[in-house]
């Protein structure tokens, strides 16, 4: 018996780094094996680009821009195409796009061909994330999605943490093989990711259900404009939802600030050694790697992650006031100022992250994941792009009232959210999916039966 019971117990607490066997542990792989060449990715792209390509950085950052620009735009049509043809079909051909966009990175040697493979890299990148999304949706149980993506969050940061430290050998070596080694890392990874996903069943596509050409129709109640949602411009005209992605757009801005904001910051207005800028990316790679689905175990509908986006906005503008006290300070104390502000913005994005995750899913209508998700996606394209320039000019221009600002920004948009919940959930019919924005359970929405479409 108490073998029994220790073998329970030790299958609990490797469910709690690991998703159980079947389609959410295969899902976890095909995460990590790509997350890995993207690590690698990540930590030597700009050198390769402009030692070894020979673009000058402005161009580099222009051509990264505009690419992402572009993804950013095709996130909801390729979304749309996973909801209509099949999301593992779908993913699998972006992964193998993505795969085919790196490899090309390897006879670049222009800034218009740079360019152009930028834009296939960020397009499919966003396809394929959209894709994955509405493929989740439909072999995981609503109940199971967010702890799923909490796993997903911890693998993906496992795999860039070795990923990096793969990229770090690269920059070690400083060679031309070894950059081009990197890229070829990466591109195999996406084939590796396509393979992962290729062990997953098929999920049909919103008009293939059962072989029959079927759709299913939701009352949405009223409120919402049921005709707009088979036409090109659905997902645009739902104010609400657009609502929601835009503020947590805004949360997302803080994407930026391990990379590059922090980093400046300890530069340029701080006494503290430069190697905390790694120690500091170590702290946040290893607490999601532990704590991520922990944080998110709590988050179970409307409610519970409109409630972790408003804590995560706290947290957060407690983050940004303590990284600011660490400015004008001893070396030592600013270190320790800044330990203390990283651990404050570890907590507030893993809180964030769940709480998003939620709402993203609960508030798309089920036929139409994968849209509304390359839709919610473009959230992260934004902050990218925007990101950089708007830290740099609070954190690095402003010094301690660009914190406070930035802080105030992400409160202001955390309590925002939750009247948008309810404007979204309201237009729906229901109190959402999950439980409403009081606590209490809600009803599922109302399923008509399939209609035939000619």
């Amino acid at each position: 018996m108490s073998n029994r019971a220790t073998a329970a117990e030790a299958s609990v607490r490797a469910n709690r780094v690991i998703p159980p066997a079947g389609p959410q542990r295969v899902l976890a792989l095909a995460q990590l094996s790509n997350s890995v060449g993207d690590g690698a990715y990540y930590v030597t792209s700009a050198l390769y680009f402009t030692h070894v390509v020979g673009l000058a950085p402005a161009r580099v950052g222009l051509g990264l821009t505009l690419a992402w620009a572009v993804g950013s735009v095709a996130g909801v049509p390729l979304g749309r195409l996973a909801d209509r043809r099949g999301p593992r079909g779908t993913a699998v051909l972006l992964a193998l796009a993505t795969s085919l966009a790196v490899a090309s990175f390897l006879v670049v040697r222009g800034f218009v061909p740079f360019v152009l493979a930028a834009c296939a890299y960020a397009t499919a990148q966003s396809g394929l994330a959209a894709a994955r999304q509405a493929l989740l949706a439909g072999l995981v149980s609503r109940q199971e999605r967010t702890g799923l993506l909490a796993h997903l969050q911890s693998t993906l940061n496992a795999g860039l943490a070795v990923g990096a430290g793969l990229g770090g050998l690269a920059l070690n070596a400083g060679s031309r093989a070894a950059y081009l080694g990197v890229f070829a890392l990466d591109a195999a990874s996406f084939l590796l990711c396509a393979a992962v996903l290729l062990r997953l069943p098929a999920v049909d596509g919103t008009h293939k259900r059962n072989g029959t050409h079927a759709r299913v129709e939701v009352d949405q109640g009223p409120g919402r404009d049921v005709a707009g949602r088979g036409d090109a411009s659905g997902v645009l005209r739902d104010r609400p939802y657009a609502v929601v992605t835009l503020l947590n757009t805004v949360l997302l801005l803080r994407m930026p600030l391990l990379s590059l904001g922090i980093p400046l910051w300890i530069a340029e207005r701080t006494a503290a050694p430069t190697w905390v800028v790694s120690a500091l990316f170590v702290l946040n790679t290893g607490a999601v790697m532990l704590f991520q689905v922990r944080t998110a175990r709590g988050v179970t509908g409307t409610a519970s992650a409109t409630r972790a986006v408003r804590r995560s906005g706290l947290v957060m503008l407690a983050s940004c006031a303590v990284f600011a006290l660490s400015a004008g300070v001893s070396p030592w104390t600013a270190v320790g100022v800044l330990a203390v502000g990283a651990v404050l913005q570890v907590v507030a994005e893993m809180q964030q992250s769940a709480g998003s995750w939620q709402l993203s899913f609960d508030l798309a209508p089920p036929d139409r994941v994968g849209e509304y998700q390359g839709f919610f996606g473009t959230g992260v394209t934004v902050a990218r792009t925007l990101g950089p320039l708007v830290l740099t000019a609070l954190l690095v221009g402003w010094g301690t009232p660009g914190w406070l600002l930035l802080g105030t920004l992400t409160l202001a948009a955390s309590y925002a959210m939750g009247p948008a919940v309810r404007w979204a959930t309201q237009s729906r019919g229901t109190e959402g999916q999950g439980t409403d924005p009081f606590g209490g359970p809600a009803p599922e929405p109302t399923l008509k039966r399939p209609v035939p479409v000619n």
